[in-house]
């Protein structure tokens, strides 16, 4: 990773998240700065003491941007500087915070995110709300951050915010992290349009876009595509001018923290008092009172359990501890009681005066009675109905030293993805629930500690410091990226470079697109016919060099335009081949036949869906175009669907490519492309010149399979694997004809 940190300039980290980790505390006429330990502060921390992979100065304290509870005037004249942090508050008046952070955060994007549409609420003000809001986060931003500074923004209270910094900062590299499930399409569309397309471009002002999961990510992906009109090429989103990494980075915890607290004397003695005071099997839950928890869930899979397996009845006790959160909302009013009342009916029917089935509390624990209480129970019950991430179950996994203990964990929580050796549950089943608890109860103890073992060992490995760091490495990486796809606008010096190297070199090839590159890009494919003085020069270039048409094109049209040059012709994507001298066209040995059934009714029912568009049926492929569909806006968006809808559909076992194309979607086999075709010419020739040109995605191959010492040149300004650009199709010509000149004279 050395490598790395020495390629890129580095400046401070700038940490942007609704709160600040600290407060100001008075002590009679003192004041300190008191820092609490949240795994987001342990973990940025870590980075500091981690030198060796850094985007950032690693010696110069973070930055901390956040709403501050403090007032202004508890804060003036205040240090708000520590050993690692300088601290830098937002101040949100009251009224305004309310419709920022409690309406459109809490009462609106938190239900959409977590699957309870019905109790989002949709207000103007709202909105209206978390925009000012925002300006008043980026009025501090632009105080705080410097050229070379890394800014990573935290969580959907903050979304619009790195389009922000982007658009007035655009050298400084932004992360972000979305730390709450991202809802698939069908949820996030209940936005309005412009709301959605405001958080959609705002997010990816960021340079890497972080989620839980790889399922978060692929919503996140569909919503781009579908709102902005953004596809993507393995997670990588192509903006034109800049590229964004949307991956998954699954947040955990300080393994060590909670491992070693095992054998801490507090936490053995609340294990101690635990079993002593409690029945011969344990189950353990803890939880923020909030409804994406599943406790009433929960507990009626406790029920159901206890209804069906009367011989564990004086034999299990169920703690049950739930953290205030939000109590003063009627809505959460309404659920501690709905929980009251569940458990009160539960020890109504099941409990005896010496056995109390379910032991609840409404409190916040210690640390040290928490690690004890995972320590002490035989069963960790985790039912979240929907989760980003859940560290308990982390944590619960973490602090079992002893290799006991079975973890029953909602298959709704983002951690099932990594902790598949859990009993996992629907969290909505409350048979599922009750058969999994009898499940944990039966477990052997060398079934249990195998399970355990093989969690502990993941989380271990992938802690919370390893998370941040793996954040931080992609932003490195993806700046090395951008370095290679950076734009290179041909200027006098680098045609005069390409030309000398041309009229030095004895055998040359010389490769270009069609579509866009010879003749203009217009709305009728048939009437894109190269200009007369374009193909004069083709056809002078030809009698020398070997020249090569390589296109997505049938043979149909090529031969009858080129059918008077003496050119090669590759046409659709690489599935043909016709060499200049035979009247013949091959086909692709890896084409395979009969896979166009499946995939032409879904392009048909799309052409059908959509005015203006239709099906192009080549011999070795299917195109969709929508380049003349009546409604551009809404072709786009369809053609959103279909690329959606077809790399869902096709198995990988049909080796079929899916080609986001020019306003038109495109589906072939996988086993040739452009850059296949283009490698296999020049690897028959001992070329001393080689020269391609294209304006394309899918040329974007052919660039990437040439030799390094080839001159590749895209047309336009879209990131590109290609070596140089030009910035239109009008400028080749001149392009060629500048470079040719004077051979042969």
């Amino acid at each position: 990773m050395e490598s790395l940190s020495q390629s890129v300039s580095t400046g401070r980290l700038i940490i942007v998240a609704y709160r600040l980790p600290f407060k100001v505390v008075r002590d009679g006429d003192v004041s300190r700065l008191f820092q609490n330990s949240g795994g987001l502060v342990s973990a940025v921390l870590s980075l500091v003491k981690d030198q060796e992979s850094q985007a950032f100065d690693a010696h110069q304290k973070i930055q901390w941007i956040g709403f501050s509870e403090n007032t202004p005037e508890e804060l003036e004249g205040q240090s708000m500087e520590n050993e690692n942090f300088h601290a830098h508050p937002v101040f949100i008046p009251a009224d305004l915070n309310e419709n920022y952070y409690e309406g459109f955060c809490n009462n609106l994007i938190w239900p959409l995110c977590h699957y309870f549409p019905s109790l989002a609420q949709f207000h103007d003000v709202y909105f209206a709300a978390y925009q000012e809001a925002h300006q008043l986060f980026f009025e501090k931003v632009k105080e705080v951050i410097r050229p070379g500074d890394v800014v990573w923004v935290q969580d959907y209270q903050l979304m619009l915010l790195p389009q922000m910094i982007r658009s007035a900062f655009p050298e400084n590299k932004i992360g972000f992290f979305f730390h709450i499930p991202f809802p698939s399409f069908e949820i996030f569309r209940l936005l309005p349009v412009t709301w959605r397309k405001a958080i959609v471009d705002g997010i990816l002002g960021a340079d890497v876009v972080g989620f839980h999961t790889n399922d978060y990510v692929e919503y996140f992906l569909k919503a781009a595509r579908l709102v902005s009109e953004l596809g993507n090429k393995l997670h990588y989103i192509n903006l034109g001018n800049r590229i964004v990494k949307v991956d998954s980075f699954p947040i955990s915890i300080d393994f060590d923290k909670f491992n070693d607290a095992y054998d801490d004397p507090d936490v053995t003695a609340a294990r101690s008092d635990a079993r002593q005071s409690l029945k011969e099997k344990i189950i353990f839950s803890v939880d923020r009172l909030d409804y994406s928890k599943g406790i009433i869930h929960r507990l009626q899979g406790y029920q159901r359990f206890l209804e069906q397996n009367p011989e564990w009845h004086e034999k299990v006790s169920f703690v049950m501890v739930v953290v205030p959160s939000r109590d003063t909302i009627e809505q959460y009013q309404q659920m501690k009681s709905d929980i009251d009342q569940t458990v009160g009916k539960i020890s109504a029917d099941y409990g005896t005066i010496s056995w109390q089935p379910i032991v609840y509390q409404y409190r916040s624990m210690p640390y040290h009675e928490l690690v004890g209480m995972y320590t002490a129970s035989d069963v960790a019950l985790i039912t979240p109905v929907r989760d980003g991430m859940n560290l308990v179950c982390k944590e619960y996994v973490a602090s079992r030293q002893d290799g006991r203990g079975v973890l029953i964990l909602s298959e709704m929580a983002g951690a099932a993805a990594e902790l598949g050796e859990a009993l996992i549950i629907n969290p909505l089943d409350r048979q599922d629930i009750a058969d999994a608890i009898k499940t944990a109860f039966e477990m052997p103890d060398d079934e249990q500690n195998k399970r355990m073992e093989a969690m502990r060992e993941r989380i271990r490995d992938y802690d919370v410091f390893a998370w941040t760091s793996d954040f931080f490495t992609q932003m490195t990486m993806l700046e090395l990226e951008h370095d290679r796809l950076r734009q290179v606008f041909l200027n006098n010096k680098g045609i005069d470079a390409i030309r000398h190297a041309y009229q030095s070199s004895n055998n040359r090839i010389l490769f270009f697109d069609y579509d866009g590159t010879l003749a203009p890009i217009v709305p009728d494919p048939a009437q894109a016919i190269m200009s007369e003085d374009m193909k004069k020069l083709l056809n002078d270039i030809a009698k020398r060099d070997t020249v090569v048409i390589v296109s997505g094109r049938d043979r149909n049209f090529l031969g009858k335009l080129f059918s008077d040059l003496p050119v090669h012709m590759i046409a659709e994507h690489g599935a043909l081949v016709k060499a200049k001298d035979s009247d013949e066209w091959q086909l692709n040995e890896g084409y395979e036949e009969n896979w166009k059934d499946g995939i032409r009714p879904m392009m048909q029912i799309y052409a059908k869906r959509c005015p203006g568009a239709f099906v192009e049926e080549k011999e070795t492929s299917l195109a969709w175009h929508y380049r003349t569909a009546d409604d551009k806006e809404y072709a786009s968006r369809r053609a959103q669907e279909l690329l959606w809808q077809l790399k869902n559909y096709i198995q990988p076992e049909l080796n079929l490519q899916v080609i986001d194309g020019n306003k038109v979607v495109e589906v072939k086999k996988t086993a040739f492309n452009k850059g296949t075709a283009t490698r296999t010419f020049v690897e028959s020739g001992d070329y001393d010149f080689v020269l391609a040109i294209g304006d394309d995605t899918t040329d974007e191959d052919m660039f990437e399979a040439l030799p390094e010492t080839s001159f590749t040149v895209k047309i336009g300004d879209d990131l590109s694997a290609a070596r140089n650009h030009i910035r239109s199709q009008d400028e080749v010509f001149h392009f060629l004809h500048f470079m040719v000149s004077s051979v042969g004279e």
